[in-house]
């Protein structure tokens, strides 16, 4: 799938026989299933040393067998599962497995004590099969390495069929692409949005001293509070709703939302899955989401968020979100990730639900897709990062310069960085952080200010010149950023000299005084035309104050 909207490729099972069932976050027996679990070493380490790296590059690729062939050959002389192979069946692999087995595997909450949490289904014969799927996950944040188990319905691998309506979504490429994208600065209190099975939540917990989560499914947040109590986690209220309802008048420092932004067409026999379906026609969900971000941050506080916006003939979606932030009196930083014709959305969605390309109704869901789009003079959409900023001085109004030659007091960036990153989504949220802190420190210099400032070229910057065979003079020099969005700029002999130079000792002014001489150009002219490229490689963290 499309970056951003890649399931987590373990979530493969074989029983087609599973539906919904109650859940329960009874806090002493997920004691004993943490303890059972930490036990047997159910763990993203524990699981690659079960059945190897061939096996675990398999399953990512959604094939099962190989792990299969690897659990079998691990069992003991008497053909038993030992207590991690037990678990990794039951819950990755979603095979049932002998009751003898499950028991030795839960040791401490037992089968019967699974079975009321919701977490298995016991069958009039021997075995037991998941009625949840349950399996580690680990990450490693400004905050250190961690490893949880998360919790959430069975996909539609499990069940042989389209997921339920109903589903609460595990993780998946979109969950740790938010979580890589939160800013790691420690805050009072942060919003989850829609917190859906509480990964984000649990993610804002250790930078905030207080969560609230919400979400409109009854059922999600009874998810959401299996797998905080699971992982030992408090400090999050759980709040019923849909989207700013549960927190009217309330205000926080961050807000974090995975919204369901999904486009679906407003027609009978279409399903509504509810954690990605606000019920909303086109990109209403999220332009109402953006426009009352505003009300419920703190002065300073910041807002991050997935989302997707349409593109209509004369609109494109970049300028459609400009218009809905305009008048917010916010700082808004909007990054287009990807960009999908409106055929291959509908497919990536409808497939999204657990209807395969063969199924009878395949062909009636893409018409309805396809027709909603043409109806409404959609082109294609676009997907990606949205960060919002309330300003400690919050003046509503046009964007003001700071100064003469400065940069706008008000962040308004909206672009198109499409393709692969230079490092990674979960380094991201340091990037944004230290973007935000150099916009607010342009903001405040003019460009005499910016010439008395002295410079350092940040470390992953790398500088690459391209020459004709024979030739003494490059024909072309690229600035490349390792980290961060990983952006390349094109630079001519004398940018690149400035920031060759950039060594945190001499001054920008001197830099350009000297390369004036060096260059035998009008100091004034070359600085007018230095400066504001300056400018953009200090906001895009190529240059460091």
């Amino acid at each position: 799938m499309p970056h951003g909207f890649a399931s987590w490729c373990w979530s493969v099972r074989g029983s087609s026989s599973v539906t919904l069932r109650d859940v329960h976050a009874d806090a002493p027996l997920l004691a004993r299933l943490a303890d059972d679990l930490r036990a047997a070493r159910f763990t993203v380490d524990g699981l690659a040393e079960l059945w190897g790296a061939e096996a675990g590059a398999a399953l990512h690729r959604g094939r099962r067998l190989p792990a299969v062939r690897a659990l079998e050959a691990a069992r003991d002389g008497h053909g038993r599962l030992g207590s991690r192979a037990a678990l990794a069946a039951l819950f990755v692999l979603g095979i049932a497995v002998d009751r003898v087995e499950a028991e030795a595997a839960l040791a401490s909450l037992g089968v019967d004590g699974a079975a009321e949490l919701g977490l298995l289904t016991l069958s009039e014969g021997s075995s037991v099969a998941a009625a949840l799927d349950l399996r580690p996950y680990a990450f490693t944040d400004a905050a250190g390495s961690a490893e949880w188990w998360v919790a959430s319905d069975l996909g539609e691998l499990a069940l042989g069929r389209a997921i339920e309506t109903g589903h609460v979504l595990g993780i998946g490429g979109a969950s740790t692409t938010l979580a890589g994208l939160l800013m790691p600065t420690p805050v009072r209190t942060a919003l989850d949005l829609g917190t859906g099975c509480g990964i984000q939540a649990m993610h804002a917990r250790r930078f905030a001293e207080r969560v609230v989560a919400t979400d409109i499914s009854a059922r999600a947040l009874t998810i959401a509070r299996f797998n905080a109590r699971l992982n030992g986690i408090d400090g999050i209220e759980l709040r019923a709703g849909s989207l700013f309802e549960p927190v009217a008048g309330d205000r926080f420092d961050r807000i974090v939302s995975n919204p369901p932004f999904v486009i679906t067409p407003r027609v009978a026999g279409v399903p509504a899955y509810e954690y990605r379906d606000g019920g909303m026609t086109g990109d209403q969900l999220v332009e109402r989401v953006l426009r009352e971000a505003a009300d419920h941050l703190n002065p300073g506080g910041v807002a991050q968020l997935l989302a997707n916006w349409e593109y209509h003939p004369g609109e494109p979606g970049l300028d459609r979100v400009r218009g809905w932030l305009g008048a917010s009196g916010l700082d808004a930083w909007v990054i287009e990730r990807e960009l999908m014709d409106a055929p291959t959305y509908a497919e990536t969605w409808i497939r999204d639900g657990g209807t395969r390309d063969d199924a009878p109704e395949f062909e009636r869901l893409y018409a309805a897709w396809l027709d909603d789009f043409e109806a409404r003079g959609v082109e294609s959409v676009g997907f990606g990062y949205v960060t919002l900023r309330r300003p400690v001085a919050a003046e509503q109004g046009p964007p003001a310069r700071a100064a003469e030659g400065g940069a706008s007091a008000r962040l308004q960036r909206y672009e198109r960085l499409h393709g692969a990153l230079g490092g990674h989504d979960a380094g991201l949220g340091a990037h944004i952080e230290a973007a935000l802190a150099a916009h607010d420190w342009l903001a405040a210099r003019d460009d005499d200010a910016l010439g008395r400032a002295t410079l350092a070229v940040a470390p992953d910057v790398t500088e690459h010149r391209h020459y004709w065979p024979g030739s003494d003079d490059p024909t072309v020099i690229e600035l490349r950023q390792g980290g961060g969005f990983g952006r390349t700029v094109d630079a001519d002999t004398a940018l690149a000299a400035l920031v060759g130079a950039c060594d945190g000792e001499l001054t920008v002014q001197a830099i350009v005084a000297a390369l004036a001489d060096l260059l035998e150009a009008d100091a004034s002219a070359l600085r007018d035309a230095l400066l504001p490229r300056v400018r953009d490689l200090v906001a895009w963290g190529i240059l460091t104050p």
